[in-house]
């Protein structure tokens, strides 16, 4: 059974920065893409940052871009989202997610991710 852990949320200053975590278990985590997805209250939820299974390609929202890095420690089963510059937008529930398919490498789209943790906030205050 594939579990998603986040960890790493909490408030931070406009400008600042965070890192996120996500430990997974359950399967060979080296052969499946990863994702950060994030839901803000009253928006709906978009994907911010894709990293394929091998880790050599990534893809990030418009919104994030040049800000927030995703990267794979596959030795540690874990992702992580390093997020700088950070902007009160980006204020929300920030959650791990995981394909069903392994080897993917292309970006799926939100609802190309099969398998969610349950989630942590982040809080960015003006």
């Amino acid at each position: 059974q594939v579990q998603l852990v986040e960890s790493g949320g909490g408030l931070v200053q406009a400008g600042g920065s965070l890192r996120l975590s996500c430990a997974a278990s359950g399967r060979t985590f080296s052969s499946y893409a990863m994702g950060w997805s994030r839901q803000a209250p009253g928006k709906e939820r978009e994907l911010v940052a894709f990293i394929s299974w091998s880790g050599d390609s990534t893809h990030y929202a418009d919104s994030v871009q040049g800000r927030f890095t995703i990267s794979r420690d596959n030795a540690k089963n874990t992702v992580y989202l390093q997020m700088n510059s950070m902007e009160p937008e980006d204020t929300a529930v920030y959650y791990c997610s995981t394909t069903k398919t392994p080897y993917t490498r292309n970006w799926p789209g939100l609802y190309g991710m099969d398998y969610w943790g349950k989630g942590t906030l982040v809080t960015v205050s003006s």
